[in-house]
């Protein structure tokens, strides 16, 4: 579920950075804009470590343009069969309402976000010809991250990684989080990112949403697609912000960390604490979709159905491995198992899903709900089953296998 920003600017980044305003200066045409890249690269690879292997190209883009190139890598990246297949996770999960119709949703979301982007497989930094003058370093600034990201690791490939959510919006929070920490001393060179507290960023959350706000698309879009645009950036920022304190002179993107477990608790990255790996092994029915939430993810679920971000992020803690299937012909069964780091973590799980759960699925007629606690090779587990009650599966409910993690 994660990947959704891919390598654009959104005005999430703008929010950071408005102390630029009063130094923007209007550029015309893209004979300026590639001056202004070229001006900008030394202090790009000063801020990052990484020396620029070659320039890239930047262009000029009609809103439409941007449009067109959002629609068409939104449909790379999600088919028609994976996009159905996700989007009956999200209802399933109560993650978007039933009526909500995702491509379109996302594309209309994007459209209004999006600032600017960097295309890896043009090598090219793209700019909308609408975009207002005072954001314009911002935007360069930040998609010249991604341009030198590029040159030493393949964005393309970490984001497009198949049936891997979570490690997926890992990495995507660390090419964000770097972007977004690395554009503000070269736009504000006295500001030194690296003396912020940790935790900084992610306080800004509540100032950021407020502004994302004012736009009417973001505004009316469930809590998943809003947190989700947000936490790469934000969430990302804080995690570097630790990871050059920890390792300085190390390069993140050797060790981009595999969970949103480790964005979140940076501890536990330096730990290695990899997440545990689940594997389906059997069923009687036809498997529409499959990957897991993360802990992020789990906090989002619990967030949206309980209505309390520290509960949620309570709820959520202890977290080591998850894995979701969809299943029947009419991708309306969800058999959902999750890991945890101890009996208590999974306890305290346990009984927040019934409880959610059983809010959610009040008065709906006609289907069945199961959160069952479970030992599976000494570990804590716990499995959720929402079906419909005359779903065939009940009698043969699909069961998974643990490798790695906290064993």
């Amino acid at each position: 579920m994660g990947g959704l920003t891919r390598f654009a600017t959104a005005a999430t980044v703008a929010a950071l950075t408005l102390a630029c305003r009063e130094r923007a200066q209007a550029v015309q045409g893209e004979a300026e804009l590639k001056d202004m890249v070229h001006r900008m690269m030394p202090a790009v690879a000063q801020t990052t470590g990484l020396r620029f292997k070659s320039e890239p190209v930047v262009l000029r883009r009609s809103r439409e343009q941007v449009r067109d190139y959002l629609i068409h890598k939104f449909d790379e990246d999600l088919p028609a069969p994976e996009l159905n297949g996700l989007q009956a996770a999200l209802r399933l999960f109560g993650l978007i309402p039933d009526s909500l119709q995702l491509r379109p949703t996302m594309i209309d979301v994007l459209t209004e976000q999006v600032a600017g982007y960097y295309d890896p497989d043009s090598n090219a930094l793209y700019i909308p010809a609408d975009i207002e003058p005072f954001q314009l370093r911002i935007v360069v600034s930040h998609e010249l991250v991604h341009a030198l990201q590029d040159q030493y690791v393949r964005l393309d490939s970490i984001i497009s990684q198949r049936h891997a959510n979570d490690r997926r919006s890992a990495a995507q929070a660390i090419l964000e989080g770097q972007a977004t920490v690395a554009q503000i001393p070269v736009l504000m060179p006295e500001q030194k990112p690296d003396t912020l507290p940790l935790g900084w960023f992610w306080n800004q959350r509540s100032a950021m949403a407020s502004q994302q706000n004012q736009m009417k698309q973001y505004a009316h879009a469930p809590l998943w697609i809003r947190e989700g645009l947000i936490f790469p950036y934000l969430g990302g920022a804080d995690f570097i912000v630790w990871f050059r304190h920890k390792y300085f002179g190390v390069s993140v993107l050797d060790s981009i960390p595999h969970s949103t477990e480790q964005i979140l608790h940076p501890e536990k990255f330096a730990l290695h604490d990899e997440p545990t790996e689940l594997r389906f092994v059997d069923g009687v029915d036809t498997v529409q979709w499959e990957d897991n939430l993360g802990e992020y993810e789990t906090r989002l679920l619990f967030q949206q159905l309980l209505g309390d971000e520290t509960e949620a992020v309570t709820l959520a803690s202890g977290w080591d491995g998850d894995r979701y299937e969809v299943l029947g012909p009419k991708s309306d069964a969800l058999v959902w198992y999750s890991v945890w780091d101890d009996p208590a973590a999974a306890s305290r799980f346990t009984a927040g899903l019934q409880r959610a759960w059983s809010k959610r699925r009040a008065g709906v007629p006609g289907r069945r709900a199961d959160v069952k606690p479970l030992v599976l090779d000494g570990r804590p587990v716990v499995r959720l089953v929402d079906a419909p009650a005359t779903w065939k599966g009940w009698s043969a409910i699909p069961t998974v296998k643990l490798s790695g993690g906290n064993e």
